[in-house]
């Protein structure tokens, strides 16, 4: 740790004084491992911010939890459970996590930040080195998130991130990733054109308005960005790069006979007919495109990124179209405009700050996806009923007025944002269930813990529209989902744990020996509501009491969500947040169970 590094709360920074005071840190040995503890006064005035500090770091928190007598009972492990995670609480009432994973990121700022000569602090930079060398794999190189193989995509973007940092080609790990990187078939693939279809009808099915969120705010500035082939100043560093990086001489690469080449570790979905065709006619266009149009084209885009940046106060919807954002603002501005030094200040709303360094998050955070979740589990446990937790729920409420966009985004259609205020039915969001609803009756979790975590949603949406188990039946949907959460509860009791990559079957792949209190809680919470056999509830529940730590945390034992069904990502809260909704389902669901307990006030 860095004394003076700061840490991301309430989309700004602030210093970690109390945290990275190593004077009151003591590394000592925790059942065979070495970790962190923090030694402390418990008059200090600070203690429940440096609790909440040492946490998100990802240090040992047991110096301000004592531990307790372990429980037996659902509702005791839900209380002790809500007690932990209300001191994890920020004073404006929100939850923050480490929502870190991707590789791809950091990159993008960093890259941005030298081509517009954003300054960065001196300790951002020693972190951020500390965290890549942290994640680099035995064999040199990097993947797309730090449970991947290595790619030429992160070797690349990971080597190229370091020599930005100041790291030196002769240093031992970017000898090793270099050597990896060599090691690979490297074919630079191009990026293709994007900016026309903006022109395009909206009822045209290519255009901007019908994809994707993400993907369109993501290929809005990059598209300007070739549009307009804004380029980097060939500095030292960048023409070093071009030796490093490359197998060959830069100068000598032919490239556009390079378009669709691609490394055979980094082809995730072989390229069509289709697609190679379309390629080809928007190459043959490019070469002769028409100038006028190009121009109506590269402002309708600007328009589209002034829009965003308007809307979102320059943090956009993702780190990537908030990097590529800034460049195109200091393109376009100037670097000393109000509307790129806006974008400059946003810039520690994506910054995490953890035991492994510093990294760049898939979001601004996911406060309000933890914060609602919380409230959720909280009542559920009952925790409305306990004067003790009253007030944590009460400043959780506050936060949620507080973040709430009660009006529609001014011209929200004409930049194809989506509406606040809703005009949607129920009753449709419930038969675009059952249409999403797979064959073996899971539903698939983007985001989350994958299909399990989609289980227990899809089923959530028909409960809440009383579609129930009564009497042992029930409709086909309700019955297949948790059929299939039944189908695969039995792997919880062999400590097992859902992989990311079960994204690419239809059934969840299994990785044996790893355990994490998130899938058997996200398959609780989807089953305990609605199916008869309590026998295999019974078994979930006592295997999330029995895994409690003696403090009423849960262990962190494996990344917990994957997006775009290739790229792992943490959500730490959620070791938290669902084995306490699990729990207090449980207990108020079936208070005869000797396992429920009763729940203590």
């Amino acid at each position: 740790m860095t004394e003076g590094t700061h840490l991301r709360r309430r989309g700004g920074p602030y210093k970690t004084e109390a945290a990275t005071d190593l004077s009151r840190w003591r590394l000592a040995n925790v059942e065979g491992r070495q970790t962190w503890r923090y030694v402390e006064d418990h008059k200090t005035p600070e203690r429940e911010q440096t609790m909440l500090e040492a946490h998100s770091l990802g240090l040992d928190t047991s110096g301000f939890v004592r531990a307790s007598p372990a429980v037996h009972t659902a509702a005791d492990a839900a209380l002790k459970g809500m007690g932990f995670y209300s001191l994890l609480q920020a004073e404006d009432g929100h939850w923050a996590g480490d929502y870190g994973g991707p590789l791809f990121l950091l990159p993008g700022l960093l890259i941005t930040c030298h081509v517009a000569q954003i300054p960065l602090a001196e300790a951002w930079r020693k972190e951020m080195v500390r965290y890549l060398r942290s994640v680099q794999l035995p064999d040199g190189g990097w993947g797309l998130h730090i449970e991947d193989k290595s790619t030429v995509f992160g070797n690349a973007l990971s080597y190229t991130s370091l020599r930005i940092l100041g790291v030196q080609p002769d240093d031992p790990d970017m000898v090793r990733a270099r050597n990896n990187l060599h090691s690979k078939v490297l074919h630079p693939i191009l990026y293709y054109l994007f900016y026309y279809t903006r022109l395009f009808p909206t009822w045209m099915p290519a255009h901007p308005s019908t994809l994707w969120c993400h993907c369109r705010q993501v290929y809005l500035p990059m598209s300007y960005c070739y549009a307009v082939r804004l380029a980097a100043k060939e500095d030292p560093l960048v023409l070093s790069l071009r030796q490093e990086l490359y197998v060959q001489d830069y100068e000598s690469i032919i490239w556009p006979a390079q378009r669709n080449n691609v490394a055979a570790c980094d082809m995730y979905t072989p390229h069509s007919r289709l697609l190679d065709f379309a390629y080809m006619f928007m190459n043959v266009y490019e070469a002769h495109h028409s100038k006028g149009l190009r121009g109506k084209a590269v402002k309708e885009l600007y328009e589209h990124i002034q829009a965003d940046d308007r809307f979102t106060k320059s943090i956009s919807i993702g780190p990537i179209s908030k990097t590529i954002n800034m460049l195109v603002r200091w393109h376009v501005d100037g670097p000393s405009s109000p509307a790129f030094q806006e974008h400059v200040s946003r810039i520690p709303d994506y910054l995490w700050l953890g035991l492994d360094g510093m990294k760049m998050q898939g979001t601004n955070g996911s406060q309000l996806w933890d914060t609602c979740f919380a409230v959720q589990a909280y009542l559920e446990a009952g925790g409305q009923d306990n004067p003790k937790l009253a007030k944590c729920l009460q400043r959780a409420h506050q936060f949620l007025t507080f973040t709430q966009f009660p009006e529609d985004p001014p011209e929200y259609q004409k930049y194809y944002r989506q509406m606040n205020k809703e005009r949607s039915t129920l009753r449709g969001g419930l038969e675009y269930c059952r249409r999403l609803q797979r064959g073996n009756g899971s539903w698939e979790g983007s985001w989350g813990v994958c299909f399990t975590y989609g289980a227990w949603f899809g089923l959530e949406a028909f409960a809440c529209m009383g579609h129930v188990y009564q009497d042992e039946v029930v409709c086909g949907e309700v019955r297949r989902g948790c059929d299939f959460l039944l189908h695969i509860s039995g792997v919880f009791n062999k400590s097992c744990a859902i992989s990311y990559t079960s994204y690419r079957n239809i059934f969840p792949v299994w990785a044996l020996g790893r355990f994490s209190a998130l899938y058997p809680s996200s398959s609780l919470a989807g089953k305990v509501k609605l199916h008869p056999d309590r026998q295999s509830t019974e078994r979930g529940i006592k295997l999330l009491i029995d895994k409690q730590l003696p403090n009423g945390d849960w262990p962190q034992e494996n990344i917990s969500g994957v997006f775009n069904k290739s790229c792992a990502i943490s959500y730490t809260s959620y070791r938290n947040i669902f084995p306490v909704w699990a729990l207090g389902r449980f207990s108020a669901l079936y208070p005869s169970s000797s396992l429920a307990g009763k729940v203590k006030l």
